[in-house]
């Protein structure tokens, strides 16, 4: 199935064009963003903190410093009704690798999420819903220093928050017909399509149930292409975003990706920029992991 087919997603209320202005703000007007240019970062916390304001949803701040520089983890949350303590959380990355304006990596997660809280925003809920922008998930912090997510997940875990899934909304903005835009860890691809025009649900071992129930709950919302793969953690790509914290931590944590650079040509480098995103399909996929995470957490 082509992507570019609009059937069930009639886009009546703009999302095509919100999701391209928010991409635009955060990799063209701002653009590189990490604190070795402390401005642009500022700016796009700013960006998303108005964004989620706009949208009426209580915003909390995490802050820490880092290099010098004041780091924030932004926080819409909405609150559940019967089960409130029980927790589904999304969250996206808004800093850059250094030297690229990070269109697809990740301006487009953030974006993203900020449509998610607007979808939910009025949503009435079993479950809380927490949507989090995180800092510093680029390197030099990925994997081994001092992540937004880190921080974010390990204080959830002393507070012993309920958090029954992390999704991790990693590069959301390529898509192809073409046969062979596609490519894949060793073995993999012949079990997969060799075209890039699905988004892609990847969870470690630990997590394989939580996604077996994420993908059930899009599939089930959105006719959009999807794939899913629980993996070893080592598969090169499997562990590399916000969801590596959440496992740490010993939550179920599921990425949810265009593929990033088994897809994508332009990723970590300063051609990453906003025109090079498919904003329709992107557009599909939103609203898909909005009513996903809508059933997750129990819509009435």
């Amino acid at each position: 199935m082509s992507p570019n087919r609009t059937a069930g997603f009639s886009d009546a209320h703009g999302l095509t064009d919100r999701l391209r202005r928010h991409v635009c703000t955060l990799a063209a007007d701002i653009g590189e963003r990490h604190v070795w240019r402390p401005a642009a970062l500022r700016a796009a916390a700013e960006y998303v903190r108005r964004e989620f304001a706009a949208l009426d949803c209580r915003v909390a701040a995490q802050s820490y410093e880092i290099q010098g520089q004041n780091c924030e983890n932004l926080e819409a949350e909405i609150p559940g009704r019967a089960h409130a303590s029980q927790i589904i959380l999304a969250g996206a990355h808004y800093d850059t690798v250094q030297g690229s304006p990070g269109a697809d990596d990740n301006a487009s997660g953030v974006a993203g999420l900020i449509e998610i809280a607007r979808f939910l925003r009025d949503a009435r809920l079993e479950r809380t819903v927490r949507l989090v922008a995180f800092v510093n998930e680029e390197p030099p912090f990925f994997y081994f220093g001092e992540m937004g997510s880190k921080v974010y997940a390990q204080a959830a875990r002393r507070r012993g928050d309920d958090i029954r899934v992390m999704l991790s909304l990693e590069m959301l903005g390529c898509y192809s017909d073409r046969p062979g835009s596609q490519a894949y860890p060793p073995l993999l691809s012949w079990f997969y399509p060799n075209c890039g025009n699905f988004i892609a649900f990847v969870s470690n071992l630990g997590s394989r149930q939580a996604l077996r129930e994420v993908i059930m709950a899009f599939r089930a919302n959105s006719d959009f292409p999807a794939e899913r793969l629980a993996s070893p953690a080592f598969v090169p790509g499997v562990a590399w975003s916000d969801q590596l914290s959440f496992w740490r931590a010993g939550y179920s944590a599921v990425m949810v990706t265009d593929t990033a650079f088994y897809r994508y040509p332009h990723y970590h480098l300063g051609t990453d920029t906003p025109e090079k995103i498919r904003y329709p399909e992107m557009a599909r996929v939103v609203e898909g992991l909005a009513k996903s995470i809508m059933a997750l957490a129990g819509a009435a």
